[in-house]
């Protein structure tokens, strides 16, 4: 390939006596002569110290840097926000966290858009900047790589965030004082690096992987570990190799590429949010994805990994034993993945895992076929007349797989943690909680403070939970998200009275109210749609432009 076509971004904005302008702009931040005539490489950073995920990602970006500047390129360093699912749970603010998802992917291509960079390297470590950037790089349809900045450590006696969550609700059974919920709150968090187990960050950057979007490698590395850095180095390279072969994501990111992603995440057990999120990304690329192929990978694919929350060990000890690619080799080899995929690698799936060893005789994350946590997926899409166009379940079998309870309704998030903690839920309930959609909330806020606190109340087996809200990686226990249509759309979810009585059947993927239809149509007569609960700002942008769950949660739909 010509030197040209490598830059068939950057030369319009730098080439001729007419961008002399440009230029001099560029000299100022360290452009040197010949570093017009590179090809320029962006590099996206989510960093900030806001949060321990992503507080030591500009490290990573230098590095980034470095190794597309050593392979012939000119990088440049920019950031796009990132946001705290796991300080902002459990308050308004959590109403921003989705949303954050669109503004990344939305300021990613608007930097790169108006820059002219000819490549990309995007480097995300919390669950909504890591799709977001996938979507940023989607859209703008630039050679590119996705780094993932890396799990953290656990924290004292295999501690972690949702260790802190559910001590909260353990304490208000009386099982911890406040000294024990202190010592976890200071020791569960070590220091850098995303939540440890297979929660939704290590389950997005794993489907990322596994789609070929990210480098061998990458999704199972410790965020504080010479081979994260490496990793980061090699990806900067990468883009070069990809700009000579004129590799775009749409060649990446195929059907057969999410469908693989789709399988690596449920034979991982992981988080419900990759649903949303996977919907989103194909949207964004213009892939045909569904809540149907959902159902249908999930008949033939079993859950193999022993991994938290539903599990036992995290992702740090899957790194111990090789990570995620031993799997995919195990998944390749049993005909579960197409081998075919080209990755940014420029090389296809099959190739990169030729020369994979297994995994160690003696480890016990991951199971083999014929002895699997659950013989087929744990990610249970349900539908009936609570949900007619869907609803995702994270049923691993342990919850049981029915559950039949009288409905405690609840018009927000809050209230229900309320009634949970001051012992008004009881066993027996299934708790909804709608009004917390995208449109409704708006925001789609993740149901985690009143899930640890069910399981922390001891009532894990024996409380339901639903909501057209959706559910952090690290919740457990008889939970259904996504209800669609939504309460603000006059879902039936909104329809709901205390005392109906629920049933969810994660065998037949079914969720019913036991109320007759006439009945039904009689409540939606006398329903109002509720005001907007914000009229500016982002949020207010966000609930007019926002789908349905079902395809997504994406605010740029034609």
């Amino acid at each position: 390939m010509t030197e040209d076509k490598r830059r068939r971004y950057s030369a319009p904005v730098v080439d001729g006596i007419g961008k002399s302008a440009s230029r001099a702009m560029l000299r100022a931040v360290g452009f040197t002569d010949e570093d017009f005539r590179k090809p320029q490489v962006g590099i996206a950073s989510t960093w900030s110290n806001l949060t321990p995920c992503n507080m030591h990602i500009n490290r990573l970006a230098e590095e980034s840097a470095a190794g597309a500047d050593e392979a012939g390129g000119k990088a440049l360093i920019f950031n796009t926000i990132t946001v705290s699912d796991g300080i902002a749970n459990g308050t308004e603010g959590m109403k921003y966290s989705l949303m954050s998802r669109e503004v990344i992917a939305d300021s990613i291509e608007t930097t790169a858009g108006c820059e002219g960079f000819d490549g990309l390297v995007a480097i995300g470590g919390c669950d909504k900047n890591m799709p977001g950037c996938i979507m940023g790089l989607a859209r703008l349809n630039r050679p590119s790589v996705f780094v993932y900045g890396g799990t953290i450590l656990p924290g004292e006696n295999h501690t972690d965030i949702i260790s802190v969550f559910e001590a909260v609700g353990a304490h208000a059974r009386g099982d911890l004082d406040l000294i024990e919920v202190k010592q976890i709150e200071e020791t569960a968090i070590p220091g850098p690096g995303s939540c440890g187990g297979m929660y939704t960050a290590n389950t997005m950057a794993s489907a990322i992987e596994a789609m070929g979007m990210s480098l061998p490698g990458s999704s199972a590395q410790n965020a504080v570990s010479g081979s994260k850095a490496e990793d980061c180095r090699a990806a900067g390279a990468a883009v070069l190799n990809l700009l000579d072969k004129d590799i775009k994501p749409s060649d990446v990111m195929t059907r057969e590429a999410f469908e693989n992603a789709i399988t690596v995440v449920i034979a991982l057990g992981g988080s419900t949010n990759a649903v949303l999120h996977l919907l989103a990304m194909a949207s964004t690329v213009g892939v045909e994805l569904s809540l149907d192929d959902f159902v249908e990978i999930g008949r033939r694919v079993p859950v193999l990994a022993d991994l938290r929350p539903s599990g036992h060990y995290m992702m740090s000890e899957l790194v111990a034993i090789g990570g995620i690619q031993p799997l995919m080799k195990m998944l390749l080899e049993r005909g579960l993945l197409h081998g075919d995929c080209l990755t940014v690698t420029g090389r296809t799936l099959a190739e990169n895992l030729q020369e994979v060893a297994p995994y160690p005789q003696d480890q016990n994350i991951i199971h083999a076929f014929d002895n699997p946590i659950k013989a087929d997926s744990h990610l249970r899409i349900l539908f009936g007349n609570l949900a007619p166009t869907g609803a995702v379940a994270k049923i691993t079998g342990k919850e049981g797989t029915h559950f039949t309870g009288r409905a405690r309704v609840f018009h927000s998030e809050e209230e229900a943690q309320e009634r949970i903690l001051d012992g008004t839920v009881v066993a027996g309930d299934v708790l909804v909680i709608r009004y917390e959609g995208p449109k409704g909330g708006p925001g789609m806020r993740e149901m985690l403070s009143p899930t640890s606190a069910i399981m922390g109340k001891g009532l894990g087996s024996d409380v339901a939970l639903i909501t057209d809200g959706r559910f952090s990686g690290g919740s457990h226990g008889f939970v259904v998200g996504h209800i669609t249509p939504e309460a603000a759309e006059g879902g039936p979810i909104a329809l709901v009275e205390d005392g109906d009585t629920i049933t969810i059947d994660a065998v037949s993927n079914r969720i019913e109210l036991d109320v007759p239809d006439s009945e039904l149509a009689q409540r939606l007569s006398a329903w109002q749609a509720p005001q907007p609960r914000f009229t500016r700002g982002v949020l207010a942008k966000y609930a007019r432009t926002v789908s349905s769950a079902s395809l997504g949660a994406v605010t740029d739909l034609p």
